[in-house]
């Protein structure tokens, strides 16, 4: 069965920096796309950034500058370095990466203090 574990959540204040890390269990080098969603409560899941295969990154408007999506195919894993941050940025992040089908993680929850 596929898997994909994030993991580097946690409590930081207004500012600080997070990154997460989502470890799939089989090759992301064939994946079509992969890219972190999150969902802060009362909200719609959005896209906050995804990289395709051939590279290219897409990022929303309300991280742009601050988050940076990479991926390390050798260690099958995915990343989102997260910088600036803001309270509005508590959510639940989940990792989606794309074979044939889209598979998604458990998600981890960041939350950003005042």
């Amino acid at each position: 069965q596929v898997q994909l574990v994030e993991s580097g959540g946690g409590l930081v204040q207004a500012g600080g920096s997070l990154r997460l890390s989502c470890a799939a269990s089989r090759s992301i080098s064939s994946a079509n796309a992969m890219g972190w969603y999150r969902q802060a409560p009362g909200k719609q899941r959005e896209l906050v950034a995804a990289i395709t295969s051939g590279g290219s990154t897409n990022y929303a408007d309300s991280v742009k500058g601050r988050f940076t999506i990479s991926r390390d195919n050798a260690k099958n894993t995915v990343y989102l370095q997260m910088n600036s941050l803001k309270p509005e940025d508590t959510a639940v992040y989940y990792c989606k990466t794309q074979w044939v089908l889209n598979y998604w993680g458990q998600g981890t929850q960041v939350t950003v203090s005042s």
